[in-house]
């Protein structure tokens, strides 16, 4: 029968013997643990064996070369399964609550649980904000970051409705490669920023701001570029789970101009883009936006972001120009209706009407002057 010896790798204390003068081990079996540097070292059997001789003990320091086990070898023989190992064979794991949970969380942020939200979305002829991540990015490289965010309103809506309807607070964030066979994994490494229009329109709330800001951190941190689509409205009036008043504390706009120079920054515009977006991409190094681009300061994605109603742009247009945002304020706010919706031309009217009267009183100021 051939003997084994088991020697001290490195000057270490023992720990913990396993095993006994006579005791039978199995290839792979730990013997003894040695602890070296405050980092544990298993010893192992490299067969199956008999223990033969023993000839330390816990606690003792041993330097290297030390014997410290003496085995003989025995035929292998067949490991018997017990009985709980045969019960494992015979049924699959089942898997763990909690994964399940993960899983039911990240299915609700993919198109394929949002059928309606996609329709409408092709319907208008656009894609959704992951359609155009997969076709940017090389297959399989996107690492999404803050997938399971909602929105910030847990006060007035219940945490399943927010799963299902803000599935990542309507912004898609991560890392992933873009033309990688061109120039290598390093190279190609790029942010990649998308917000959705399918979920509050777009907007700009607590968590995608922080998310945000994360992802710019790692962009200026490790130089990498930033891809950014752009579509939706500004600041969401929706949000109530934090203490903010006037938002100024946000600090995505700073932390995305401050990029300029640092990283290549392109912006990316199909549809409408309002406030706050449309800030964000006209900070970009360059802008690339499709005809159907609507792009401005304020307009529906902000009104329907804050839940006051869906609304086309021509229905929402600057103070004067027609009177389309009297109207459209007016159908969601009846009570200022009467104030709103008088006209320019009665404006006019009223402004010349008190021109005589003070050209009069001018006229009798300078006389007393005189």
């Amino acid at each position: 029968m051939s003997q084994q010896r088991i020697h001290a790798p490195m000057t270490a204390t023992v720990v913990e013997v396993a095993v006994a003068p006579g005791a039978r081990v199995h290839a792979g079996q730990i013997l003894l643990i040695l602890e070296a540097m405050k980092m544990e070292h298993e010893l192992r059997a490299e067969r199956d064996a008999q223990v033969q001789a023993v000839l330390t003990h816990a606690g003792e320091m041993v330097t290297e070369g030390d014997l410290l086990l003496q085995l003989v070898g025995v035929e292998s023989t067949p490991h018997a399964a017990s009985a709980a190992d045969k019960s494992a064979e015979a049924e699959p794991a089942a898997t763990r609550a909690d994964l399940l949970e993960v899983q039911a969380r990240l299915a609700h942020t993919l198109d394929a649980q949002r059928p309606d939200a996609v329709a409408k979305r092709h319907a208008l002829g656009q894609r959704t904000a992951r359609e155009n991540i997969a076709d940017l990015c090389d297959a399989g490289s996107f690492s999404e970051y803050g997938a399971l965010a909602i929105a910030a309103q847990r006060s007035r809506r219940s945490l399943d409705d927010l799963m299902k309807n803000t599935p990542a607070d309507g912004m898609v964030t991560g890392i992933g490669s873009i033309n990688g066979a061109l120039f290598g994994d390093e190279r190609s490494r790029c942010v990649v920023m998308a917000y959705d229009a399918t979920v509050l329109a777009g907007t700009q709330g607590l968590r995608n701001h922080q998310k945000t800001d994360r992802m710019l951190g790692i962009a200026l941190q490790q130089r990498l570029p930033v891809v950014l689509f752009a579509e939706g409205g500004g600041g969401r009036p929706g949000d109530t789970d934090m203490p903010i008043v006037a938002g100024l504390h946000v600090t995505t706009f700073a932390s995305y101009a401050r990029l300029s120079g640092a990283v290549p920054v392109v912006g990316i515009v199909a549809g409408r883009c309002f406030a706050g977006n449309a800030a964000l991409l006209g900070c970009s190094d360059a802008v690339i936006a499709t005809k159907a681009s609507n792009i401005g300061m304020g307009g529906p994605a902000m009104v329907e972001g804050g839940g006051l109603g869906v609304f086309a742009p021509e229905q929402i247009r600057r103070r004067g120009a027609g009177g389309g945002r009297r109207e459209a304020i007016s159908r969601v706010l009846p009570g200022p209706r009467r104030r709103m919706e008088r006209s320019r031309p009665a404006r006019t009217a009223r402004r010349a009407a008190r021109e005589p009267r003070s050209r009069l009183r001018h006229a009798r100021g300078d006389a007393r002057r005189r």
